[in-house]
């Protein structure tokens, strides 16, 4: 489980699906039994005490009317499409549960930024153009060739990396199945490889937790 600090006060908790029940008895213990109110990005619950705790579905998850459901949903397997895209470097895969049944890394070198001027700084700007486009089109082949043949099964397709990047991956009129199952969570990984890709399931599958409680807030 983590925890960071919430825009507009409060904090987002990511909580493991498999622990979510627990997490919800414990937010009781500490606040009072809460009620439970059903919103559009999942359940609210609030405490005597004035504390609140938003369940957000993860991506992927039916939508729940009570707490029992919610946990259920949650830790029910399903499989999900991963793309995550950051620079020269692509790494998609498609997650049964919390397995990687298909993956894959891909990188191409593309020139970082300098600092000199004039035309050879044009120059330089062109061809580091050229290359991240070149990036961006393998991404998209790639993603043609392992993930497109999945997203009749997939349950929802979750993104990381750099925004821009995914964006213009998806963008690819071939890959509009999959942008269409596109989840709002995108996640916050470093050069996507074999490694991060495994570790961006449980990311992936996280539920997310924004509590406010008013002794801190």
């Amino acid at each position: 489980m983590t925890s960071r600090p919430a825009a507009g006060g409060g904090r987002w908790v990511e909580v493991d699906p498999g622990r979510v029940a627990r997490w919800v008895e414990g937010f009781a213990d500490r606040h009072g039994p809460p009620t439970t109110t059903v919103e559009g990005y999942g359940l609210l619950l609030a405490a005597p005490d004035g504390a609140t705790a938003e369940l957000h579905t993860p991506p992927g998850a039916p939508a729940s009317a009570d707490v029992a459901g919610f946990v259920a949903a949650a830790g029910a397997p399903r499989r999900l499409g991963l793309l995550l895209v950051r620079k020269g470097a692509v790494a998609v895969g498609v997650a049964d549960g919390p397995d990687l049944v298909v993956s894959k890394v891909d990188s191409r070198y593309v020139q970082g930024r300098t600092a000199a001027g004039g035309w050879s700084q044009q120059r330089f700007a062109r061809r580091r153009d050229n290359q991240a486009k070149a990036a961006l089109g393998d991404a998209a082949e790639l993603a043609v060739r392992l993930l497109l043949p999945a997203a009749p099964t997939l349950a929802a397709l979750v993104c990381g990396g750099d925004r821009r990047a995914v964006d213009s991956v998806l963008a690819d009129r071939r890959l509009a199945p999959l942008a269409a199952l596109r989840a709002d969570r995108l996640l916050d990984v470093p050069e996507p490889r074999h490694a991060v890709l495994v570790d961006a399931i449980g990311a992936a599958r996280a539920v997310h937790v924004l509590v406010r409680d008013p002794d801190r807030d």
